[in-house]
């Protein structure tokens, strides 16, 4: 709402996404990015996301439920006024130990039964294709077309 103030007229979007473990009462969410600082203490060495996922897999050792879903929320703008909200989700559970190299984020440790893989293991086309901000966008190209 508040950059629509300042483009009168246009079309502001704005989102925000992260991982929501059921058996961490939705945590991360949208402090996925801060986790590992949320929690306090856990240090990889390795960089943010490698303290995430060790933050994540600490936070999980004995967890039976691992569900857990990446989820996009998408807010349309315009003039200071919210006009639309979205939001897209992938499904999905929380590994113990990450598997696969490419993606980022906590993409090691989400297996997606929709691939048969985790998100670091899938390809950029087949993480585009069940993207959650790539579902949230679609849902809000929806609702914007049914105007």
């Amino acid at each position: 709402m508040y950059y629509s103030k300042f483009a009168p007229g246009a079309w502001v979007v704005a989102d925000d996404s992260g991982l929501e473990v059921d058996a961490l009462d939705g945590r991360p969410g949208v402090r996925s990015a801060r986790f590992s600082q949320d929690v306090g203490g856990v240090e990889s060495g390795d960089g943010l996301d490698a303290d995430n996922n060790l933050a994540l897999t600490l936070a999980m050792i004995e967890q039976t439920d691992r569900t857990a879903r990446y989820r996009c929320v998408l807010a349309l703008a315009v003039d200071g006024r919210v006009e639309m909200v979205t939001h897209g989700k992938l499904e999905g559970e929380v590994l113990t130990d990450p598997e696969g190299a490419g993606g980022f984020g906590y993409d090691p440790l989400f297996y997606a039964p929709e691939l048969g893989c985790t998100m670091a293991q899938a390809g950029l086309e087949d993480r585009m294709r069940v993207s959650h901000r790539g579902r949230a966008l679609a849902s809000l190209l929806r609702q914007w077309r049914a105007c």
